[in-house]
């Protein structure tokens, strides 16, 4: 049997859940999220492996470049990335990957960046089945009219995300948290 190597992770946003899988990161995924077992099911079923908490060098090197960003050091991954899902979540997730650090999108701003503005529902889909926040930086995508809509961890942690790009600081030294777009 194959083996996605996860371990678990506190941070000031919440404890985390990092998998690794052939040398590639899987999972960056909020713990304790909505929907986390129809989450792992979709990624063990797609990578044909079982969960096995274990330490993995992309793991520790996910761990850090985690805390960079969570301190403002760092407005970018550089880690190989295995995005687990089907051809059209991963143009989606693709996608946010091009929103600058500091910017948000909207929904219709990624169906069109597609091709399909009229796809704008199943880009929120997509969205939401993230199994790579912050790496993949679905807290960058706002509703509509800039409100902020639905987050893996929470709008609150969506909120101080924003913020701390916004203002290129450090997460742990923003104690008023104030809703910008």
């Amino acid at each position: 049997m194959n083996h996605i190597y996860i371990q678990y992770f506190k941070t000031g946003i919440g404890e985390m859940i990092l998998g690794a899988f052939e040398g590639q990161l899987c999972l960056l995924d909020y713990r304790y999220r909505q929907m986390r077992q129809a989450m792992d099911d979709r990624i063990k079923k797609g990578l044909n492996a079982e969960f096995l908490e274990h330490e993995d060098e992309i793991i520790t090197q996910a761990r850090i470049q985690l805390e960079e960003y969570l301190s403002g050091k760092r407005t970018r991954f550089d880690l190989p990335l295995l995005m687990v899902g089907t051809g059209f979540q991963k143009a989606v997730w693709n996608a946010l990957v091009e929103v600058p650090y500091g910017k948000t999108a909207t929904y219709l701003d990624l169906a069109k960046s597609l091709g399909n503005e009229k796809a704008v529902r199943a880009v929120a889909a997509a969205n939401g089945a993230n199994a790579l926040a912050i790496a993949v930086p679905c807290h960058r995508i706002v509703g509509s009219h800039g409100e902020l809509t639905g987050y893996s961890g929470g709008l609150a942690v969506k909120q101080r995300l924003l913020q701390l790009e916004h203002k290129a600081g450090n997460l742990y030294d923003n104690q008023n948290i104030v809703i910008f777009v």
